[in-house]
């Protein structure tokens, strides 16, 4: 036999889908890790039709669980970003819509006994060491994806899965303001440099001679954009304390604007190397935080909440998220805990074959 068989469940969590794999199933060493995640995908190709990536970042995320000898949790779960047109992992940072998946993946995979009609899972994130309360419908004691929660993005509707995100604050950077300040300037741009869940360099649109309310695939068009708020974000991740960033997905780059809908505050989020179709839960969390904090990029295009927990609408490039933001403003502002509604949906299950050149298995 010239390849080597893994076990795994398909699942689209939230707005991305991939893989979920147990983590005792694949090698401990990351170098190798990489290189296994890189052919099960298909990584290097734009199809990745070697493999069962789906052409976009969105669908090239692999979820790795394990049960948790964390006291706090009960499922582990380690996220890795596989990279669409080049053979790269990036093991950094975590993903809040593929985590959508995770509960009933565990369930799934036998690591987690489902109890009673509703079964709350803890979750540590182990990439950040986030931790996360999820609660999914197990009516009679047994998973199921049907229900009538729909969010943007995500044709139809499903069960919903119920997110309370704790101890999102310095996530990956130790820090709120990883660089001190409410705002910087970075090559004539002013941003806010904010870590909740997820380290992000945010920006007015109108800065970059934007609307905000471009389309995903207009904005994607738009190369000179592209090339400029690179640059942007790699000195922002230099300024944030994170080194080199240029072949790191994070931080993210974000862009808000006066909301058009009846929403809060209008969004787009970047992955960072195309525009996220929809809106990434972390993301969703950080610039949620941006929005609610004074002083920010953000001033002066919304009418900010004061109390809380705070319900903040984000109206992104395929329609709108919500963000329940649990905050004190004692000493100065601090986000205690966010919530969103996501819902996921088993795809397939059964093995994925990568060739014994790259593993020979465990």
């Amino acid at each position: 036999m010239t390849q080597t068989a893994i076990p795994y469940v398909f699942m689209r969590g939230g707005t991305s889908r991939g893989p979920y794999f147990r983590r005792s199933d694949l090698p401990e060493d990351l170098d190798t890790l990489a290189k296994v995640l890189i052919a099960a995908l298909g990584a290097g190709q734009s199809l990745n039709i070697d493999g069962i990536g789906g052409g976009a970042a969105v669908t090239t995320k692999v979820a790795m669980l394990s049960v948790s000898k964390d006291n706090w949790a009960d499922i582990d779960y380690f996220f890795a970003q596989v990279a669409v047109e080049d053979k790269l992992v990036d093991f950094k940072p975590t993903c809040g819509n593929i985590l959508s998946g995770v509960a009933p993946a565990a369930i799934e995979m036998g690591l987690f006994e489902s109890q009673g009609d509703e079964t709350e899972i803890r979750i540590r994130a182990v990439n950040t060491g986030a931790r996360v309360v999820a609660r999914i419908q197990t009516p009679g004691g047994r998973l199921t994806y049907e229900g009538d929660t729909g969010i943007a993005g995500v044709p139809g509707q499903s069960a919903p899965v119920q997110l309370s995100f704790m101890g999102v604050v310095g996530s990956a950077t130790g820090a709120f303001l990883p660089t001190g300040n409410l705002r910087d300037t970075v090559q004539g741009i002013e941003l806010t440099c904010m870590d909740v869940a997820m380290p992000m360099a945010i920006a007015c649109a109108a800065d970059f001679g934007l609307t905000g309310y471009e389309s995903a695939e207009d904005l994607d068009a738009n190369r000179a954009f592209f090339d400029r708020m690179e640059a942007v974000r790699i000195e922002a991740g230099e300024r944030m304390g994170m080194g080199d960033v240029s072949k790191s997905v994070t931080p993210k780059f974000g862009l808000v604007a006066p909301a058009k809908v009846g929403g809060t505050l209008a969004v787009r989020y970047f992955m960072p190397w195309k525009t996220h179709p929809t809106m990434a839960v972390t993301g969703a969390q950080c610039m949620a935080s941006c929005a609610l904090t004074p002083g920010t990029v953000a001033d002066g295009l919304l009418d900010r909440p004061t109390t809380s927990p705070a319900e903040v609408i984000l109206e992104h490039a395929s329609g709108t998220i919500d963000v329940l933001v649990d905050f004190t403003t004692e000493n100065g502002f601090t986000v205690n805990a966010a919530g969103l509604v996501r819902t996921a949906r088993k795809l397939a299950d059964g093995h994925v074959y990568v060739p014994q050149s790259v593993w020979k298995g465990s």
